[in-house]
């Protein structure tokens, strides 16, 4: 009778199993189902959030070329070398998990540190276009984190979708339909002994 695992016994006892499994089975899909919206708004915040980085990173890029152009135009690019710090930025991604789905949560940046000894940006211009390209960086990292954990939450959200569908579209209903043919099985065995006793009761009345 049964297609998903062992043969489920005759009588009460397949009844009580069914009845058991479906329950089971009932629980699951709303749990599933719960996680999937948890997942799918999680993923609208993601996407929202990476998509208002990117606006801001394509903005402060766009802003430092343009300050990164005026300052070599003013003192060339041997002023460019010279402004560049020997320290480098750091980027810490911080992980987060939803339902089980680990992703990407927050990035922290610290910006490079230029010792005392070494020289600043020659002019204004430069100056300008190293803030505006320390906050593209920063943009971009949280561009990269937002876009990295909307794809992961998306993924486990096709997958938690299949196997809601597999649980609503075919194994409840499979489950459902054992249930009652099991049952109706059980209402005519109980039919049957019931006019068998009152066939032997008339019998025995003779």
């Amino acid at each position: 009778m049964s297609g998903h695992g062992s043969r489920v016994p005759a009588g009460r006892a397949g009844r009580l199993r069914l009845r058991r499994n479906l329950a089971t089975a009932l629980r699951g899909a709303v749990l599933l189902e719960r996680k999937l919206r948890l997942l799918l708004d999680r993923e609208r915040v993601a996407r929202r959030a990476a998509e208002e980085a990117g606006a801001v990173w394509r903005q402060r890029l766009a802003e430092a070329d343009s300050w990164l152009v005026r300052g070599v135009l003013l003192g060339g690019e041997a002023a460019l070398a010279e402004a560049v710090p020997a320290d480098h930025a750091r980027i810490d991604v911080g992980w987060a998990a939803l339902m089980g789905v680990r992703h990407p949560g927050t990035v922290s940046w610290t910006d490079p540190v230029r010792s005392p000894e070494e020289p600043t940006p020659p002019n204004s211009a430069l100056a300008h276009a190293e803030t505006a390209y320390r906050a593209a960086v920063r943009a971009a990292a949280e561009h990269a984190v937002h876009r990295a954990a909307a794809g992961l939450l998306a993924a486990e959200a096709v997958r938690t979708r299949q196997r809601v569908r597999a649980l609503r579209r075919h194994w409840i209903p499979r489950l459902r339909d054992e249930l009652a043919a099991v049952e109706l099985a059980l209402e005519e065995g109980e039919h049957e002994e019931a006019v068998r006793r009152r066939w032997a009761a008339e019998r025995g009345a003779r």
